[in-house]
């Protein structure tokens, strides 16, 4: 059996990971979405256990303690987190786990998984991010101003990923993920029982 991988979308909020993962799962079965825990509270129509598991901050802090998560963060005033095991028993059975994360999660997968595949998610301008943003009409002026500050932040860690993509139009940056994910798959090191079998 080839060994799965963990694939790390990421990058500013409001440059279109979630809706660029959810076409990709939407497009591709072999891949499974690792659904990440927060402190927030729900958006309209979102949904505990689908988008996110919702939980409250003493639920959260106790998983921190019993080592539960790969990573978790403190963005835009609350915690997320993901969940250790999920992703790792799913990389045992040879899945494609994609986790979709804000960039100082990513940061952490590197450092305690680093053999995972990250992807920098970046917009086409920061005029286009600032728009993307707005039009949710999800948060405050005051939310928006900091989530564009961190994401000049975020930018400057792009160095540290394996791959960009730009998301200018959503099609396209799903295909070029795909094209990520096929190569990846074809790396000789996660087929090392597949080659001794054959003794190449």
């Amino acid at each position: 059996m080839s060994k799965g991988f963990l694939l790390v979308v990421s990058g500013p909020s409001g440059c279109g990971k979630g809706t660029i993962s959810k076409e990709l799962l939407r497009r591709n079965e072999k891949l499974i979405f690792s659904v990440s825990a927060t402190t927030r509270k729900p958006r309209v129509g979102e949904k505990d256990g689908i988008n996110y598991f919702f939980i409250d901050e003493e639920r959260f802090q106790s998983m921190v303690s019993g080592g539960e998560f790969l990573e978790y963060a403190y963005v835009h005033n609350n915690y997320y987190g993901t969940p250790r095991k999920f992703v790792l028993d799913n990389i045992e059975k040879g899945e494609i786990v994609l986790l979709e994360i804000d960039v100082q999660g990513a940061l952490q997968v590197k450092k305690a998984y680093p053999e995972a595949v990250f992807i920098f998610i970046l917009p086409p301008s920061m005029d286009e991010l600032k728009n993307r943003i707005t039009k949710r009409g999800t948060e405050s002026q005051k939310d928006i101003d900091i989530r564009l500050k961190n994401a000049f932040e975020e930018l400057k860690f792009v160095d540290e990923y394996d791959y960009f993509v730009i998301n200018d139009k959503v099609k396209s940056a799903v295909e070029s993920i795909e094209a990520i994910v096929t190569a990846e798959e074809l790396k000789v090191k996660r087929h090392k029982n597949l080659l001794e079998n054959i003794n190449i």
